[in-house]
């Protein structure tokens, strides 16, 4: 039996608030949508989901840590766009031992970080 990853979602309460977040402030590639789900990278591996938190179960899920990284090497660019666009970081930019690394909030608050390697 072979077992592999499909995907990871994190909820959102709006799917357009969300893919204008997502496609065009982060500028993730969108692959799929529905009417209650985008999918973001293309490709034979496992793809990030952005998901209408309908279910009563779901609703508690959003606006959290979700514990997802995400690699931008034009990191401090990205950084610049968001902020002047008036994007809400829970850990602004800063240098670590494995290269710089902020958390950004969605609009309905879930983090994602964001590391330049």
């Amino acid at each position: 039996m072979k077992i592999s990853m499909k995907n990871v979602v994190v909820f959102v309460r709006d799917q357009a608030v969300a893919r204008k977040f997502y496609v065009e402030q982060l500028g993730l590639p969108l692959v799929e949508q529905t009417q209650m789900m985008m999918e973001f990278f293309p490709g034979e591996g496992a793809r990030f989901g952005v998901a209408v938190a309908l279910h009563e179960a779901a609703m508690p899920l959003v606006g959290r840590h979700t514990g997802i990284t995400l690699r931008v090497p034009e990191l401090v660019e990205l950084y610049k766009s968001l902020t002047a666009a008036g994007v809400k970081f829970a850990e602004p930019l800063e240098a670590s031992p494995w290269g710089r690394m902020a958390v950004v909030c969605d609009p309905d608050g879930n983090q994602i970080a964001l590391v330049d390697r």
